[in-house]
């Protein structure tokens, strides 16, 4: 996996219409991160975040260092199911079993419409998409409204923004919610699968999953990781 310069801010992103009120916005400020650059390999159990976890001094918390589990490949062998047993419904209402992509590498992003992260995002995932879909690989995208209210839209004005602005051509779902009382099966899935470095919490919009052709989570990579970073990987496991 390339590096994760989280020497950078977020505050590019926070500058996008974001609640002041919202329990998801407000947790980013108060972080102060001190992260060296560090280069991983999918599945490297020998790199420094996955020995070391990750570690960050939380501003509200003073004197604390709170240690978490890292982004490297962190699956739990607590479920035997795979992303085939999960339903969900699409941009347009109607029940998709991801049983279909069963063979397929995916990469499996919650996305809004009104981020800082917005478009460089979708514009890497549509070159991306379009470059491996013929491969054996399979971009899903799951719209969600819990960070900074940043996808207000109906699902037509969803799929209108995303097919006509950034001409995206992979499968896109339903909104759902990804953390708290209401989060979709899919995710509770995922985030079970894969813990991040403030655990179970999905952190942001653009929030990414690599899943291999078993059905299975191999990588998770925080919102400011970018597709283009993360296409060493995708190209593994296409080609596994």
């Amino acid at each position: 996996m390339a590096a994760m310069p989280f020497s950078a801010s977020f505050n590019g992103l926070m500058q996008t219409k974001i609640n002041p009120t919202s329990s998801s916005s407000s947790l980013w400020p108060s972080m102060a991160f001190s992260i060296p650059s560090i280069k991983t390999s999918l599945g490297s159990s020998k790199s420094a975040l996955f020995q070391h976890g990750l570690s960050f001094q939380s501003s509200t918390l003073p004197g604390y260092l709170l240690k978490s589990r890292s982004f490297g490949v962190n699956a739990r062998a607590a479920t035997e199911k795979t992303i085939y047993d999960f339903t969900v419904k699409d941009i347009d209402g109607k029940d998709v079993s991801l049983s279909k992509f069963k063979g397929k590498a995916l990469l499996i992003v919650n996305v809004a419409s009104k981020c800082g992260l917005t478009p460089s995002n979708y514009s890497e995932l549509s070159h991306i998409y379009e470059k491996y879909k013929t491969q054996g690989f399979e971009i899903l995208a799951f719209p969600c409204n819990q960070f900074g209210g940043q996808e207000p839209g109906s699902n037509p004005e969803i799929k209108q923004f995303a097919c006509t602005r950034f001409k995206a051509e992979f499968p896109i779902f339903d909104k759902v919610d990804v953390n708290g009382p209401s989060t979709a099966p899919v995710y509770q899935f995922l985030k079970s699968n894969a813990g991040g470095f403030l655990g179970d919490l999905i952190k942001w919009n653009f929030e990414k999953f690599l899943v291999d052709k078993n059905g299975k989570v191999v990588e998770r990579y925080p919102p400011t990781t970018s597709p283009f970073q993360i296409e060493k990987d995708i190209q593994r496991v296409v080609a596994a």
